[in-house]
């Protein structure tokens, strides 16, 4: 099963989450694809939105190699079998504490940043693999002592689903596939980039 885009892929995967308090529940999309996600969904229930900036962080040698990741807010949440130069990792996780701040101080001009204590927590991204990002911007968030943490996502791997069902209250999904094709976007047929000044354009105008 593919999705024509990230609009059809949002349309159905509001069709499996359940919102019973939405005066009480806040969407915290993930720059950059779950922005377009978060929005329909956000939308659909009438409820606040923010977002939750998170990156990976790469192997010294591969960067393309996940080693760990942080999340603003955050710690950073490393694999306990990976093993860098405290130097290397210290230097690291200032550069994108920075890239972080700078982000968000673009998004800060056309979205207030929500208070999530006390509040049931929808984190929505296009798609989930290993999901190293998704993990870091969970720990972010129950520091904030929200009410629930739920995760909704239209595609996700199997190992990661069952490692999630362990830290989050519900995982809403579309898709479960058996065998994963490798990455998030050969489930969609036109998956375009988006930069930052795109995703603060969607949510100035809060709809896509």
């Amino acid at each position: 099963m593919r999705f024509n885009d990230r609009e059809e892929a949002a349309k159905q995967l509001t069709e499996k989450i359940k919102v019973d308090e939405p005066k009480n529940t806040i969407v915290l999309a993930m720059p950059r694809g779950g922005v377009p996600l978060g929005l329909t969904i956000a939308n659909e229930f009438n409820i606040p939105l923010d977002v939750i900036l998170a990156k990976k962080i790469g192997h010294p040698m591969n960067s393309e190699f996940a080693i760990g990741a942080m999340a603003e807010g955050g710690e950073p949440l490393m694999n306990d079998d990976i093993h860098v130069s405290a130097t290397w990792l210290e230097k690291r996780v200032k550069q994108i504490t920075d890239e972080i701040d700078r982000r968000r101080a673009i998004y800060s001009e056309v979205i207030e940043k929500q208070s999530l204590t006390d509040k049931h927590v929808i984190l929505v991204d296009d798609g989930i693999a290993t999901g190293h990002t998704m993990f870091a911007a969970i720990e972010s968030v129950r520091s904030k002592k929200p009410l629930s943490i739920s995760v909704a996502v239209p595609i996700i791997t199997e190992d990661t689903f069952k490692a999630l069902e362990k830290v989050v209250d519900n995982i809403y999904y579309v898709q479960i596939p058996e065998a994963f094709l490798g990455s998030v976007s050969a489930y969609y047929e036109n998956f375009p980039q988006l930069d930052d000044y795109k995703v603060q354009q969607l949510l100035g105008n809060q709809s896509i």
